[in-house]
């Protein structure tokens, strides 16, 4: 606050002190200035952890040199945006296994050495489910069905944020599809707003409300009881 206090002064009373000025010794304050605020080495530590932050950082520059101050950060505004909206269209989605000796679930092509439940598969969306990236999910879940001779998929949710009306008639079209092959559907960490949202959407009529869990590990323990997910033990006879 206090330098832009005096600047405001140069400008509005004191601007004869500076009318005198060499063009070049502007030019080299305009200088300093810009490379004062570069900073190769946080530069260098996105190049490895996050590359389009990096790409982001250089059209920013470019564009600012190229067009103008407002008009390069418009340019890198408007870029950000459409990679965030690509990363929400095009999700990643990841096939969990247990690693030994390490905790939790992770993701089998980081470690292909990972175990797999036999007859179920673990598979982890992250990202919400809408409109323009509910097909990718369907097809997907297809494939890992097709892939692999399965009896479950269990849906690990935690990254899964929002669930629209499209998505939700999309879940209810592969619950019923999958029934139809002797395929279950189980979901695990759904938030319990996304759980409520379910129901409202009437999918409870179609997804078993018994197969939402809080863990993988209680979603496996109830799975491998002797005739889970059949009508004999108790389930939906067309339920997930």
């Amino acid at each position: 606050m206090v330098g832009a206090g005096i600047v405001a002064l140069l400008l509005l009373v004191f601007n004869s002190l500076l009318a005198d000025l060499p063009q070049t010794a502007l030019a080299a304050v305009v200088i300093a200035a810009a490379l004062s605020l570069m900073d190769v080495a946080v530069l260098r530590r996105f190049v490895r952890v996050r590359p389009s932050a990096v790409a982001l950082s250089l059209v920013a520059t470019v564009g600012v040199v190229l067009f103008g101050v407002l008009e390069g950060i418009l340019v890198a505004v408007v870029l950000s945006i459409l990679l965030f909206f690509q990363r929400s269209w095009w999700p990643h989605g990841e096939v969990l296994g247990e690693v030994e000796d390490l905790q939790g679930w992770h993701s089998l092509e980081r470690y292909p050495d990972g175990k797999r439940a036999p007859d179920i598969v673990v598979y982890r969306w992250e990202a919400p489910l809408f409109f323009a990236n509910s097909s990718i999910f369907l097809e997907q879940v297809r494939e890992l069905v097709r892939d692999r001779d399965v009896r479950w998929v269990v849906l690990q949710c935690e990254a899964v944020t929002d669930v629209d009306l499209t998505a939700a008639d999309m879940l209810r079209r592969l619950d019923e599809e999958l029934n139809a092959h002797g395929v279950h559907l189980a979901f695990v960490e759904l938030r319990d707003r996304l759980r409520e949202l379910v129901s409202s959407y009437g999918l409870n009529e179609t997804l078993d409300r018994d197969h939402f869990y809080s863990s993988i590990e209680e979603a496996l323990a109830d799975i491998a009881r002797p005739g889970a997910g059949r009508p004999d033990a108790g389930g939906d006879a067309d339920g997930t």
